[in-house]
């Protein structure tokens, strides 16, 4: 049966381990959609121990833009795919000049297309909203637009967790058959 899993939380909560981890347990036929831009040295490490971490035979698509439609591509061959992260894709668009509503629209539309899509889709992301409001208009409008994104992607998702050092705490399961929007059936 298909998921699609929501994991956020803070720098080095752990949550790209998890994903990877979990998409480990789920299937050896595994895609993995890296957001990430080598932008500086620090950066190329982070990379690199990202990458050491994944089985080398998984597919690895370097794509810091345009995520839904390289999910979308994605039909056959893959019984999971891990996108990692949201936050550093939301950073990239901004980064390109891109306005609030175009990224909104394009977080949307990845929602959209996960849903849709036979695979089990693992979406990473940060967690901004345990933080301070940060005190200038760039990093604000950033903790907005990946606060926004992470409501979209925890409401769509079939489970949300959220990775605290180290540790996966589900706060939102799979429906199971017996319940019902009203919780269980006959009760």
């Amino acid at each position: 049966m298909k998921k699609f899993i929501f994991i956020f939380g803070g720098i080095r909560s752990g949550k790209s381990s998890y994903a990877v981890q979990l998409a480990k347990k789920l299937s050896k036929k595994a895609a993995f959609i890296a957001t990430a831009s080598a932008s500086d040295e620090e950066m190329k490490k982070r990379i690199k121990l990202h990458k050491s971490s994944r089985p080398k035979f998984w597919k690895t698509i370097e794509e810091n833009e345009n995520v839904a439609e390289v999910v979308e591509r994605l039909i056959v061959g893959y019984d999971v795919v891990i996108i990692d992260c949201l936050g550093l894709l939301i950073s990239n668009l901004m980064y390109k000049g891109i306005t609030d509503s175009q990224i909104t629209k394009k977080i949307k539309i990845l929602a959209q297309v996960i849903s849709k899509k036979k695979q089990n889709i693992i979406l990473v992301s940060n967690d901004v909203g345990s933080s301070l409001v940060p005190d200038n208009p760039l990093g604000r409008r950033f903790a907005d637009l990946v606060g926004f994104g992470n409501q979209i992607m925890a409401k769509n998702a079939d489970e949300v967790i959220f990775m605290q050092a180290g540790i996966p705490v589900k706060i939102k399961l799979p429906l199971s058959p017996l319940l019902g929007k009203e919780g269980i059936k006959g009760w």
